[in-house]
């Protein structure tokens, strides 16, 4: 098990190149859809290996070796180095659940103090806020509110006002709060999954933007409504709970110019290029889940071996 359970720590690696530059040819959609089921394939596997590191350094400690009933020590590998693996993998997992535990209750409390500054909505879905400096974002919850401020209405002509509250609905509607806390709980198990929180994010704000654009029936109104916005924006900052999903996030320029851009996303990509990624990606899933796999398969053996049953 020492050696098959380190490829789902080395795998990412290779694998977040290759979904990243998949996602590039993609549509926003599936791009959102693989960017975050690469993360959350990629978390599981890091974790499970971290898990059965512990496993391993804790079943080599008395009291829990008789608890799990073993009659003599577990076969194979370092017993120094299972020691220290143990140690270092149980220090992560309580460091990534503090911080989990910790993210959890300051977006709750962001979340709760922005229901109560926005009180009840007057119009459907929408709040409008009195306040002078321009923003607008999705507020999700039960029900999802979309918040806009009197500056940012005053900044934005009516058909662009649509343009900018058909993008917050599609936050809405897609749920693309659970996206990002997919992304961000991801980072905490592996480092280099920080890297596709930004793709994650510009996907999702991509898929809103084509969203707003059907619903606007005009792809140029839809980008100048981003465009404008993210000046007004950016003009005064205003403070946003960190898990609402504002028009005016990411790199708007790129933004902009993909939705003027009206080529198909298959039209601009290298199909061999492509699907040479798409093989690697899938062939790095494959291993790290097979290798978690064959890992705990075998701490299972070393388990049973170790209570003095058959290896048969």
């Amino acid at each position: 098990m020492i050696y098959a359970v380190w490829l789902p720590f080395l795998l990412p690696l290779i694998a977040v190149p290759a979904a990243r530059r998949i996602a590039e040819a993609l549509a926003p959609r599936p791009a959102a859809w693989l960017l975050t089921a690469t993360t959350v394939a990629l978390a599981l596997c890091s974790t499970a290996a971290l898990a059965l590191l512990v496993v391993a350094g804790a079943l080599l400690l008395p009291p829990v070796a008789a608890i799990g009933d073993l009659i003599k020590p577990l076969a194979g590998g370092n017993v120094l180095l299972t020691g220290l693996a143990a140690g270092a993998a149980a220090a992560l997992l309580c460091f990534g659940a503090t911080v989990l535990v910790r993210t959890v209750r300051r977006q709750t409390a962001e979340l709760c103090e922005a229901r109560r500054l926005m009180g009840r909505p007057k119009a459907g879905d929408l709040s409008v806020l009195r306040d002078g400096r321009p923003d607008a974002y999705a507020l999700p919850g039960r029900p999802g509110r979309i918040v806009v401020t009197t500056g940012m209405l005053q900044a934005l002509e009516p058909v662009e006002r649509e343009a900018l509250f058909a993008h917050e609905r599609a936050h809405l509607s897609g749920r693309h709060h659970l996206f990002l806390a997919c992304a961000e709980l991801a980072a905490l198990c592996h480092p280099t999954l920080r890297s596709l929180r930004p793709s994650i994010g510009y996907a999702l704000e991509r898929w809103a933007d084509e969203s707003a654009a059907d619903a606007v029936g005009d792809r140029s109104v839809a980008a100048r409504a981003i465009g404008r916005a993210a000046l007004a924006a950016r003009s005064a900052p205003s403070p946003r709970p960190s898990a609402a999903l504002a028009a005016a996030a990411g790199p708007v320029p790129r933004r902009v110019a993909a939705l003027l851009d009206r080529r198909p996303a298959a039209a601009r990509s290298r199909g061999r290029t492509v699907r040479g990624f798409a093989v690697v990606l899938l062939a790095c899933l494959a291993l790290s889940a097979g290798a978690a796999v064959e890992a705990g398969t075998d701490l299972h053996r070393s388990v049973e071996t170790a209570q003095g049953e058959s290896d048969n």
